[in-house]
C-alpha cells in the first residue's frame, strides 16, 4: 500500500510540476510581449481574451496548424528530435527542483520535490549543459550555412558560460556544505547568499543570460548577421519546441536563482510558496528589462567576457571565500 501511495504522489508531482512549468513558460511569453509593448511605448498583445489573457493558446494554436516544412538535404531523424531535446532537458531539470519544505499527506511527510537527489545542483548543471546538443544537432543538420553559424555560436557560448556560472555556484557549495538544493535553501534561514556572496551572484546573473541566449548574448540567433540563426530552417511546432525551451529555460533560471542566492521560499509575513514564486517571476522580468534595455555583444566582446573576465573573477572569488571560511569569518 506504502508502495502504491508512493507511486500515485510521484506521479501527481511530476504532473503538476510540468503543468506549472508549461503554464508559466506560455504566459511567460505574454508578458514579455506586454511588458516589450509598455517599455516602447506600444500596446501588447490585447485582442484574444481579456487583456489578451487567451493570446497563448491562440499561439500555439497557430503553431500546431502550421505546415511542418523540412528542407532537402538534412538528416531527417536528427532534424525532428533537435527541438525536443532543448525543450524536454529544460523540462527534466524541474525534477530536481524543491518548492518548500514539505507537506502532511495522510501522514506521511511528501517532499515538494519530484526528486529529492543529494546532489541536485550537479544535475540542474549537466541537463542545463545537454541543451546546448539539441541547439548545435539541429543547426548542423539543416544544410544551412546561416544555421551552421549560428549552432557553432550557440555550442561555444554556452560551454564557456557554462564554466563560469557553475564556478561561480562553488561559493554556495562551500556555505552550505551540501549540493542538495533543499539543503542550500536551508542553509539561507538567515541570509540569503546573495548579500553573502555577491559576486557569485553577478557572476551567475551574467551566466544565466548567456546560457539562456537572452539580449545582450543572443548572438546564436542575430537576425541581422545569420538571418534566425540555428533555427532558420525550422517551422510550425518544431519552430516554436525551440522558443518553449527558452521560456521554460526562464522559469528554471528564476527558480534555481531563487533557490541558490535569494533564500528560497524564506521570507516574512507571507506564505512560503508566495515567497517563492515573487522570486521565481522577479527574474524574467530582469530578462525582459535587460532585452528592452542593451543592445547586442559584438561575438568577439561575447567571449573576451566570458574567458578574460568572469571565469578569473569566480576562480579568485573562491579562493577569497575559502580563505574567510578558513579564518572563521
Amino acid at each position: 500500500m506504502d508502495m502504491l501511495l508512493g507511486v500515485v504522489v510521484m506521479l501527481v508531482k511530476m504532473a503538476v510540476v510540468l503543468g506549472v512549468a508549461l503554464g508559466l513558460a506560455a504566459y511567460m511569453i505574454l508578458l514579455e510581449r506586454k511588458l516589450l509593448g509598455r517599455f516602447q511605448v506600444r500596446y501588447g498583445p490585447n485582442r484574444v481574451g481579456y487583456f489578451g489573457l487567451l493570446q497563448p493558446l491562440a499561439d500555439g494554436l497557430k503553431m500546431l496548424l502550421k505546415e511542418d516544412i523540412i528542407p532537402d538535404g538534412v538528416d531527417r531523424r536528427i532534424f525532428l528530435v533537435a527541438p525536443a531535446v532543448v525543450a524536454g532537458t529544460a523540462l527534466a531539470a524541474f525534477a530536481v527542483v524543491p518548492f518548500g519544505d514539505g507537506l502532511t499527506l495522510f501522514g506521511h511527510r511528501v517532499p515538494q520535490v519530484v526528486v529529492d537527489s543529494n546532489v541536485g545542483l550537479l544535475l540542474v548543471l549537466a541537463l542545463s549543459s545537454l541543451a546546448v546538443y539539441g541547439l548545435a544537432l539541429g543547426a548542423w543538420t539543416s544544410d544551412n550555412k546561416y544555421s551552421l553559424l549560428g549552432g557553432i555560436r550557440g555550442a561555444a557560448q554556452m560551454i564557456s558560460y557554462e564554466l563560469a556560472l557553475g564556478l561561480s555556484l562553488v561559493p554556495v557549495v562551500m556555505h552550505a556544505r551540501s549540493l542538495s538544493l533543499s539543503d542550500i535553501v536551508a542553509a539561507q534561514a538567515g541570509l540569503p547568499f546573495a548579500l553573502l556572496e555577491p559576486v557569485a551572484f553577478v557572476i551567475f546573473i551574467i551566466g544565466s543570460l548567456a546560457e539562456t541566449k537572452r539580449v545582450p548574448f543572443d548572438l546564436p540567433e542575430a537576425e541581422n548577421e545569420l538571418q534566425a540563426g540555428f533555427h532558420t530552417e525550422y517551422s510550425g511546432m518544431r519552430f516554436a519546441l525551440f522558443f518553449v525551451g527558452e521560456y521554460v529555460n526562464m522559469v528554471l533560471l528564476g527558480a534555481v536563482t531563487a533557490i541558490f542566492f535569494l533564500g528560497g521560499w524564506h521570507g516574512p509575513f507571507l506564505p512560503p510558496i508566495v515567497w517563492l514564486a515573487l522570486k521565481v517571476l522577479a527574474v524574467p522580468v530582469f530578462l525582459i528589462w535587460t532585452r528592452a534595455s542593451l543592445p547586442r555583444l559584438r561575438y568577439d566582446q561575447l567571449m573576451a567576457l566570458g574567458w578574460k573576465v568572469l571565469i578569473p573573477l569566480a576562480l579568485l572569488n573562491i579562493l577569497v571565500t575559502g580563505a574567510l571560511l578558513a579564518a572563521g569569518v
